[in-house]
């Protein structure tokens, strides 16, 4: 599975939406239906623009009723498979959320740019913004000005640590986004990309975070008497207690449907995940897998999360309580997405990763452009940043076991750009499975950590981990024989 669009010195580009429908979202079961059927359905291409058209439709079976599309139908013994692919709507992104002066677009060229002059624009900025609001109160506007023209530690910090950065990324996200364009991935002038409105259905992310929080009241599972894997057959409707109290597995080379709640998952082949709160992480452990890499995603704390209220956070302490040593193999590959929050990135790198025993290798940033290869958000926007910080580094352990696992692949760079149009959808991130691939050995096994999708040949764990999986997040391709 290749997520990889083009690879450079200073990193790669990726396709997201490939990497996802890649996964082998084919439903492989049947069920027997009386005459012969045949429904096949394709997509049509106009522009940027796709329409789902039936082609064939052929039915003979008497009074019974009509298949729709999406049935899974067996034909003269052959087993039709029903593919899902994920809706594009959800990575059609055209246009930056802020546009940039034309001096700052990232095809004009890096200029450097010192920390006095990011302080400078900053408070030009602000002065602006209070001449815009002629309807304050002038005792609110000299309030607002004299907090706004003082910078607290925390945004010294950050701007400190985006003037060391910037050329970095910079320099590298225009390489590969005009390897990009080269190749025609990227769009230089995107028209409105989709006839469709990106509309998440209301119902999607029916309460799975909750699903955990009710949990912890359910009657005690006796260990001895609970199987610690279940094995998904076909559609399946799960109880929320053995869902909720064991590693779920798809072990087979198609998809399977879970049914929770009456909300229907999409679960890919070969992957496995727990649905649970951080309190309750026993079933993982009980799983008996020592993981090769381990990626983490942590809730941080801080005020957007606070007042959005979209997911619950969880301090520092909470965080250095996760049981990394007894999930990871010896000299595992460890990644932690970090905001840019300079509090903590400090804390990964000076207090949690010595508490887990593991050494920082490499600090990546994933850039988030848009499909005509600008960045998201101007680079030196003062509020959000276009990138986000991967921070990577190893277990330490017995040193010849160390070399004996380093065998065979390339040391991890100390920096690496993944760039790649975002999803749409609050905090999806880029798949790290093939840009990760040249610095682990093959088949080796791999575990995320506040998980929100699946990926095939990882465990997954989280309280939101199907969250992602939904099947109203898909769209249904097309019949196969």
């Amino acid at each position: 599975m290749m997520s990889v669009v083009h690879r450079l010195t200073a990193g790669w580009l990726v396709d997201h939406l490939a990497f996802i429908n890649q996964c082998g979202y084919e439903i492989c079961d049947s069920f027997a239906y009386p005459g012969s059927v045949t429904l096949n359905t394709s997509v049509a291409s106009t522009g940027n623009c796709h329409t789902t058209s039936t082609f064939a439709a052929t039915y003979s079976s008497g009074d019974g009723p009509i298949p729709c599309p999406g049935d899974v139908i067996e034909t003269e013994g052959r087993t039709a498979k029903t593919r899902y692919v994920f809706r594009e709507e959800f990575f059609d992104v055209s246009k930056p959320r802020i546009a940039a002066a034309p001096e700052e677009q990232l095809r004009q060229g890096c200029r450097e740019v010192s920390l006095t002059e990011i302080k400078a624009d900053r408070n030009g900025e602000e002065h602006r913004g209070e001449t815009k609001s002629g309807g304050d109160s002038v005792a609110s506007a000299r309030k607002k000005r004299k907090r706004k023209c003082v910078f607290n530690q925390g945004e010294l910090d950050a701007l400190e640590y985006h003037s060391k950065v910037r050329k970095l990324i910079w320099e590298g996200t225009l390489h590969l986004v005009q390897e990009g364009l080269k190749s025609g991935f990227l769009h230089c002038t995107t028209a409105e990309l989709s006839c469709r409105k990106n509309v998440v259905p209301g119902h999607i992310g029916c309460g799975l975070a909750e699903l955990c929080e009710m949990a912890k009241q359910f009657p005690a599972v006796n260990e001895s008497d609970h199987q610690a894997v279940h094995v998904l057959d076909d559609e399946t409707s799960i109880p929320e207690q053995d869902l909720l109290s064991c590693v779920t597995e798809n072990s087979s080379n198609c998809a399977k449907i879970v049914v929770l709640m009456g909300q229907k998952y999409l679960v890919p082949p070969k992957s496995s995940f727990l649905l649970s709160d951080i309190s309750c992480l026993q079933p993982l452990l009980n799983y008996k897998k020592k993981y090769d890499v381990i990626v983490i995603d942590p809730p941080w704390e801080n005020k957007s999360v606070k007042r959005s209220n979209r997911y619950s956070h969880l301090s520092s302490w909470q965080i250095k309580q996760i049981p990394i040593p007894a999930l990871a193999a010896p000299n595992c590959l460890v990644v932690t997405w970090v905001t840019n929050r300079q509090k903590h990135l400090r804390f990964v790198k000076d207090e949690l990763y010595p508490h887990w025993s593991v050494k920082t290798l490499a600090e990546w940033h994933w850039v988030k452009i848009t499909r005509a290869g600008e960045f998201v958000l101007p680079l030196d926007s003062l509020h959000k940043k276009p990138y986000e910080v991967l921070v990577l580094g190893r277990v330490q352990g017995d040193v010849k076991e160390a070399l004996r696992t380093s065998e065979d692949v390339l040391p991890i760079p100390e920096h690496k750009l993944i760039v790649s149009i975002p999803c749409s959808l609050h905090s999806h991130k880029p798949p790290l499975t093939a840009v990760l691939a040249e610095f682990i050995k093959p088949d080796v096994e791999c575990l995320e950590l506040f998980a929100r999708n699946l990926q095939p040949g990882w465990t997954s764990w989280g309280n939101e981990v199907l969250q992602f999986q939904h099947i109203d997040y898909f769209t249904l391709l097309q019949n196969e024989n």
